[in-house]
């Protein structure tokens, strides 16, 4: 039998480039669902692309900058049309700059960003206000047709109530305009008053007895209707 000839160079080329054209394709369906909510592209001159393109290992795709991890750092859903973010706009949370400009959004949003506690950038539309107000911004600057909110203020520095969070408790940011207040480690429940780990065996315990109890009457109930009809 005659010794194989090794393959040529030219006869691997449409294997490599298969190779990459399915690599691409298993990157554009990993992309997150926000960065693909609007058709087309973020624009050259956008506020995004302009951030994005500052860092080296940072990249564009489709409507997001991610870095090398895909973690969202940008995203630019200006001109879609949008009423609302919409269900997948928490998938951005780690975003540092946010472009919305140029849709009929509703005015408050405050709760849209909850988490939202890296942004830095917002571009809205003129007449959408930056969530949380002047209070929750560095700056807030108008033009012609958007709303720019930049430096996003930790309330927990700001605010003078050292009883805002009880004392087993610690003020957080979670994102413009809101806060939230954290247990200390080993305390749990109503204002932190409870000590020691909370019991996931206990708690899903009563659950399931209570859901059981709820079955077994409505069970009863349905039984002697079907009887006495």
């Amino acid at each position: 039998m005659a010794p194989r000839r090794p393959a040529s160079p030219k006869s691997l080329v449409p294997c490599a480039a298969a190779l990459l054209l399915a690599l691409g394709v298993e990157r554009a369906l990993a992309l997150p669902e926000i960065c693909i909510q609007c058709p087309g592209s973020v624009q050259n001159l956008s506020e995004v692309a302009l951030f994005c393109k500052q860092t080296p290992k940072l990249m564009l795709h489709a409507r997001c900058c991610l870095n090398q991890e895909g973690t969202i750092l940008g995203l630019d859903l200006q001109n879609c049309s949008l009423k609302d973010p919409g269900p997948n706009f928490p998938q951005a949370y780690t975003a540092i700059i946010v472009d919305l400009q140029e849709n009929p959004l509703k005015d408050d949003l405050i709760n849209r960003f909850r988490g939202f506690t890296q942004l830095q950038t917002l571009v809205l539309p003129q007449d959408v206000n930056c969530p949380g107000g002047i209070s929750a911004w560095n700056t807030i600057s108008t033009y012609n047709d958007s709303q720019t909110c930049r430096g996003q203020r930790n309330l927990c520095n700001n605010t003078g109530d050292p009883e805002m969070c009880p004392e087993n408790g610690s003020c957080a940011p979670d994102g413009p305009g809101l806060l939230q207040c954290l247990c200390a480690d080993g305390f749990h429940g109503y204002k932190c008053m409870r000590q020691g780990s909370f019991s996931l065996i206990v708690f899903f315990g009563i659950l399931g007895s209570t859901t059981l109890s709820i079955c077994i009457l409505l069970w009863g109930t349905q039984r002697r209707k079907a009887k006495a009809s």
